[in-house]
């Protein structure tokens, strides 16, 4: 494998065309377009479809860009394992994401983190509102969507797809039992995560490219997940949140699925950064190790 060539590719694919991995690089597009190309030679197929407007990967494309992305992270971490070995990182990394991703997913990884490097410092943005990277001094932002995020200078790195699922109380989910259709939802109470008023319905993906939108009456809204389980466990109505979220308390009995075929959703789940080049070793050493713990963790629940 060349990794300068890999380097490239995973660049143009995640700025999302050559003219923008090029500005990132500072360097000419010409010499971007020829390594991509050498590479597609070198390997004998297609990587990308391109045009004068629209980019997109191939189905090998696909493959290659997931090994190359995870090579060279395998290269970050192995650089960052020189800099432990030889002088211990120190400094602060600024992280920002949802305050549900830091309940329950950075709560379980980041305190190893910080155990194996006792000399970097940690702040932790928790908050539903997207930061100003630049403006904030924010070196890494955890960030769920269901498309592209806008090119905005930064990096953006795929962690994981994450599944929702609908739960709500044993007693109310077994009202409607496993032979449930969306439609036996509709106009049920429901609990809304977010506390501005507008959409009240599920948007439901089911079986052999099913989809069913589901209108729901809204009982509570809440910016915090913790409430919206609390108050479905209470038996006051269904909530779609994160599988990994409710994983517990489905293994407890608190919770249960509703609709079990169908999903509430599976957004992707990515780690942004500023440029590779000039990132302090810490903050690059937080990317590879989020990047490296956080599926597991967000995909604990992802069969319940």
């Amino acid at each position: 494998m060349d990794l300068n060539q890999a380097y490239y590719l995973v660049h143009v694919v995640e700025k999302q065309g050559f003219s923008a991995a090029a500005r990132t690089l500072g360097i000419p597009k010409s010499r971007i377009s020829r390594q991509v190309k050498a590479l597609e030679e070198g390997l004998g197929t297609r990587l990308l479809n391109r045009d004068s407007r629209h980019m997109s990967l191939t189905e090998a494309g696909e493959a290659y860009y997931r090994h190359a992305r995870a090579a060279l992270d395998c290269m970050v971490a192995a650089e960052a394992a020189v800099h432990r070995g030889r002088d211990a990182l120190e400094g602060t990394v600024t992280l920002s994401c949802s305050v549900g991703v830091a309940q329950f997913a950075l709560g379980r990884v980041l305190p190893r983190f910080l155990a194996e490097n006792p000399r970097v410092v940690l702040r932790l943005q928790a908050s539903n509102d997207f930061a100003d990277m630049i403006g904030d001094g924010i070196d890494l932002a955890i960030r769920g969507h269901f498309r592209l995020l806008p090119d905005s200078g930064l990096i953006q790195r795929r962690i994981t797809e994450v599944p929702w699922h609908l739960f709500a109380s044993p007693g109310l989910a077994q009202q409607f039992g496993p032979s449930a259709s969306p439609t036996d939802l509709d106009g049920q109470p429901g609990l809304a995560l977010g506390w501005r008023p507008g959409g009240d319905s599920w948007s439901l993906q089911g079986p052999n490219g099913s989809s069913a939108s589901v209108p729901f009456a809204a009982r509570l809204r809440s910016d915090d997940m913790v409430t919206l389980k609390q108050a479905a466990a209470a038996g006051l109505g269904m909530v779609a949140l994160p599988a990994y979220v409710c994983a517990e308390d489905v293994s407890t009995g608190r919770l249960s699925r509703v609709l079990p075929d169908w999903v509430a959703g599976l957004p992707e789940i990515s780690l942004l950064t500023h440029e590779r080049r000039g990132n302090p070793p810490q903050v690059d050493a937080l990317a590879a190790f989020l990047r490296r713990e956080l599926p597991d963790v967000m995909n604990g629940g992802g069969s319940l």
